[in-house]
């Protein structure tokens, strides 16, 4: 299996353990803020008419679970288009978890708006890994 993929297929999949790492912190940053906006677990969202921080929290609540959301597209375009290039999914997925660090604490800020002055990039790092893997499954049906 290692020499079908190649020696460099290991930034991919380093890349990937990396937005791992982006994701713990992530979920401990929502933690945090259920303390600090006194948001009860099961409560996904917080509620404007029974808590004044309700936006804060569920800013920050919401940056998290968008960034759950597109975890397994990311997973799989960086999997996937990966094994046929490699070197440009693994730049590719570093620019998308750089962006998706600032859409994460840009949402936190408790404006919406805010996620998107670096984190909207990370749309073009996935239509590159999309890329990627349309040219590797046409590489794939040439063969």
């Amino acid at each position: 299996m290692v020499e079908f993929l190649g020696k460099e297929y290991g930034y991919v999949v380093i890349v990937v353990v990396l937005y791992c790492f982006l994701n713990l912190w992530m979920g401990f940053q929502v933690g945090k803020a259920r303390k600090k906006y006194k948001v009860n677990y099961p409560t996904l969202y917080a509620l404007e008419s029974e808590n004044k921080d309700a936006k804060l929290f569920n800013c920050v609540q919401r940056g998290h679970q968008n960034s759950l959301e597109m975890m397994p597209m990311f997973f799989v375009l960086m999997v996937l288009g990966g094994m046929g290039h490699p070197c440009v999914c693994a730049a590719l997925g570093l620019l998308y978890i750089v962006t998706r660090y600032f859409y994460f604490t840009g949402y936190a800020t408790g404006d919406p708006q805010n996620r998107l002055k670096i984190g909207e990039y990370g749309y073009l790092a996935l239509l590159g890994l999309v890329i990627c893997n349309l040219s590797f499954g046409m590489n794939l049906l040439r063969r």
